[in-house]
């Protein structure tokens, strides 16, 4: 039923695209599709600034809609969503977008759209995509057939070349098609780094005195969460202050009334002002490597989270010294101020894409030299 329900869709869709493509393409038109947000992303925000700059006659449209929380409006929204790009995309020469969107991987285009993928994480720690296939944590490999998953891509924004194994696995597709630049808020971590970390000391003066570490944690899907343990070592601490901020989809909530969770600030904004980084599978951890941040590995589910969502580095032969199950083992490290220095310094230099600083220029200029002249 499922099958063929998805079959009469993707018809449906067709019939109407086939319609909208018969409406010229504008040489100036660039398309940005989000799904990661319902509001302009930072990278989205840092390359239509820079690209209004290099192109003043562009015509940027933005459609931004996350399919999970409160605001996402359900399916019905999407849908709804889903036929304003397809109207846009007829007439645009570009299209960029930062997650799977299925009307683009879905139809058909005219070979006058490029299509950039902009995967919003800066390399690939955990498995996704193709690569979790009938995995607990991943999809039906018929879903991802039927759905066309991450077709119709003629480049995908990547970013360190030691992770393009990894995205061609990921994405089904071939190395041909990454562009090794990095994401936008590389620059934005580099260019802010000094400012957002007054702005966080301004807003609480107290962590001037104390050792500030940011818990980060990726998305578990189907598997419980078990971090408050740490939570409760570290504030036994004085001298430490502790941020906890959870993934999009999955936000964190404890009754540790001294545990930290400045709502007014994204976890990539806090990056500037931690001492230390807690992480554990998330992308996260390539954006502190940019900012040369002490981070630590908190890996109390190890074993399951490679069996139900898989990981494409061994996270203990790739940071030794930096990662642990035991969150009274990961406290006192942190206590102690006890740090690989050497295992940051060789992470940065192989998973970090070249040339930081310039990844919002590079990708405008590959969608300018895509815009029709």
């Amino acid at each position: 039923m499922k099958k063929i329900a998805i079959y009469i869709m993707r018809l449906g869709l067709s019939i109407i695209y086939g319609i909208l493509k018969l409406f010229p393409t504008r040489e100036n038109k660039v398309l940005f599709l989000s799904r990661q947000s319902n509001e302009l992303t930072q990278d989205f925000q840092d390359t239509q600034k820079l690209l209004l700059e290099k192109r003043p006659d562009a015509e940027i449209v933005t459609l931004c809609h996350r399919l999970e929380g409160e605001k996402s409006g359900g399916l019905t929204a999407f849908a709804v969503s889903t036929l304003k790009s397809m109207y846009h995309m007829a007439a645009s020469s570009v299209c960029v977008l930062d997650a799977y969107w299925p009307a683009v991987s879905i139809l058909n285009h005219k070979k006058s759209l490029t299509v950039i993928q902009m995967w919003h994480a800066l390399g690939k720690i955990k498995q996704s995509g193709y690569q979790t296939l009938g995995r607990e944590s991943g999809r039906s490999a018929e879903t991802a057939r039927l759905m066309k998953m991450h077709e119709n891509y003629d480049y995908i924004i990547a970013g360190g070349k030691a992770w393009n194994l990894y995205y061609c696995l990921s994405f089904n597709t071939t190395e041909d098609k990454l562009v090794n630049c990095g994401l936008p808020r590389i620059d934005h971590l580099l260019n802010t780094a000094e400012a957002s970390r007054a702005k966080v000391m301004a807003a609480y003066p107290e962590f001037k005195d104390k050792t500030v570490v940011l818990y980060a944690p990726t998305f578990r899907r189907n598997i419980e969460l078990h971090w408050e343990e740490l939570a409760d070592r570290l504030t036994k601490e004085g001298n430490i202050a502790l941020i906890v901020k959870g993934h999009p989809n999955q936000q964190l909530s404890t009754e540790n009334p001294a545990v930290y969770t400045c709502p007014e600030f994204k976890a990539v904004d806090l990056l500037s002002a931690c001492d230390y980084l807690v992480t554990d599978y998330s992308a996260i951890a390539i954006e502190g490597a940019v900012l040369e941040r002490p981070t630590y590995y908190f890996v109390y589910d190890y074993e399951e989270y490679r069996e139900k969502n898989g990981m494409n580095i061994d996270l203990f032969e790739t940071m030794p010294g930096c990662v642990f199950r035991n969150a009274e083992d990961l406290a006192e490290a942190i206590v102690r101020g006890e740090y690989n220095y050497k295992a940051l310094e060789d992470y940065r230099a192989k998973y970090l894409p070249e040339n930081l600083g310039t990844s919002t220029e590079q990708i405008v200029k590959l969608i300018t030299d895509n815009m029709k002249k």
